[in-house]
């Protein structure tokens, strides 16, 4: 029997929302796959998302990006693979919404990275780290519209020596108010980017 095997039976995968015992090959346990709130697959503001950010998909995204649990990553992206409408990643090439380098450094990975790579292997796009950030790190919890607009405004920028796709989706993990998807577009529309749009794997409601 393999070791992760037995490891399983000794000690079961536990889910990632609720930690009751999940399924080897699932991070969530069936009442929490079950909870999921899908969204429609028709274009919204700022970007698409599969899911709402609440539940099991919100412990999804915060293990992603705050536990260091990248293999999440081949999860979420699935989902956002197997319900994107075609005509939002086909012939397109992914952009991950880069991390500041200071948060780069403390967590090792920028997990929209990791969910475009992911993403990009299912759907068969390329994908391009074209952008950087650079200004404050401060957080973006609780922040307006508005306020985060203008945090963003001059912190994201086209990396050297890299250009801008010309058709292009922007992939975040959260869209909140659109405000960090927007700046990316902004950034590479003026760079030469003819046709572009975003999407995340969840999208917080009601803001």
């Amino acid at each position: 029997m393999a070791l992760r095997s037995l490891v399983s039976i000794v000690a079961p995968p536990l889910c990632v929302c609720c930690g009751a015992s999940a399924g080897s090959a699932e991070p969530l346990c069936a009442r929490c796959r079950a909870g999921l709130r899908w969204l429609p697959p028709e274009p919204a503001p700022y970007g698409w998302a599969p899911l709402a950010y609440e539940g099991g998909a919100r412990a999804l995204v915060r293990a992603l990006k705050f536990r260091g649990a990248v293999g999440l990553a081949a999860t979420m992206a699935a989902q956002i693979a197997a319900t994107a409408p075609d005509e939002l990643l086909d012939g397109f090439t992914l952009v991950p919404v880069p991390a500041h380098p200071e948060r780069l450094r403390r967590r090792g990975y920028n997990q929209a990275e990791w969910l475009a790579l992911e993403l990009g292997e299912r759907r068969g796009c390329p994908v391009s780290v074209c952008l950087e950030r650079t200004g404050s790190h401060a957080s973006q919890v609780g922040r307006t519209r508005m306020e985060r607009m203008e945090a963003i405004e001059y912190s994201i920028r086209m990396r050297v020596g890299y250009a801008a796709p010309e058709r292009v989706v922007v992939v975040d993990d959260v869209i909140t108010t659109g405000a960090t998807i927007d700046a990316c577009l902004g950034v590479l529309f003026s760079a030469g980017t003819e046709l572009a749009g975003g999407l995340a794997y969840a999208r917080t409601l009601g803001r």
